[in-house]
């Protein structure tokens, strides 16, 4: 069994027992979450779509850990004009791990 949600403006495909990193979410370690936004719950051939979403579905979650990602360099540099700049980010995350799908 398995469902698509969607979380922070991008789609996962979970499993129970799954680990992922998500866009960061309001909470801390150990605590739960519950994912309302779920697109499709597929168990062998049954297969529910939502359009959008689901009605009366969720996906429940743990949060493991809270944290940031490894930094992206961003250089701009202009040749001859004696120009350079250089930044960087640093996106925040958090891991959390599927605990049920509900559908």
């Amino acid at each position: 069994m398995y469902a698509v949600i969607a979380t922070g403006g991008k789609q996962y495909k979970v499993t129970e027992g799954l680990t992922l990193k998500v866009e960061k979410l309001e909470g801390d370690a150990g605590a739960a979450v519950d994912i309302n936004k779920v697109l499709m719950i597929a168990d062998g051939s049954d297969v529910k779509i939502g359009t959008p979403y689901l009605d009366g579905s969720k996906v429940s979650a743990t949060i493991v850990s809270q944290g940031r990602a490894k930094k992206v360099e961003i250089m701009k540099f202009r040749r001859r004009k004696h120009s350079q700049k250089r930044t960087g980010h640093r996106q925040y995350y958090t891991e959390i791990e599927i605990t049920s799908i509900a559908g």
